[in-house]
């Protein structure tokens, strides 16, 4: 029993090492320079969704408080905000526990009017992560696929003024 609970307790362990890992070891997707041509992730609805040549911003929200601060932002918006200044919205929900997210984070999101794209993969969510304050909505600026600036703004507020200006 004891040699049971000691595996139980060192897969535990490694488990919860792992984001960190992952993190450590991750090659950085949101770097200036970087091209995005190839991304492709679902939406809340599980439906595919890749970039297209127009993309001109990618919004990300990599924390609960900046996705659920990103998500009131674009309720009060019409569904269609986002589409006026070819933007996505990206959330990352990879962070949250399987059950969690199959039974509250991904029904309330199907009830969202507006698109979202999910990151719902650990390596991924550290390849977008890595170098970046995931403290603040992180939004990507694109010229034909490519990465050419990153800017973070603390609040929607921000946000809002920031496109309304491009």
């Amino acid at each position: 029993m004891k040699i049971l609970l000691t595996l139980l307790m060192s897969a535990l362990f490694f488990i919860g090492c792992s984001d960190d890992e992952a993190l450590k070891n991750a090659q950085a997707k949101l770097v200036v320079g970087n091209i995005l041509a190839n991304l492709e992730l679902p939406d809340q609805h599980q439906k595919m969704k890749k970039l297209s040549k127009d993309t001109k911003y990618l919004i990300f929200s990599f924390s609960k408080p900046v996705g659920h601060m990103c998500n009131a932002f674009l309720q009060d918006k019409k569904p269609t905000y986002l589409q006026q200044f070819n933007a996505l919205y990206i959330a990352d929900v990879s962070p949250a526990p399987s059950i969690i997210k199959n039974m509250f984070i991904l029904p309330d999101l199907e009830k969202l009017p507006f698109e979202i794209l999910l990151i719902n993969d650990d390596k991924l969510s550290a390849e977008f992560q890595k170098g970046i304050d995931t403290t603040k909505i992180v939004v990507a600026t694109l010229d034909n696929f490519k990465i050419v600036k990153i800017d973070y703004f603390a609040d929607a507020k921000a946000l809002e003024s920031f496109l309304s200006k491009n």
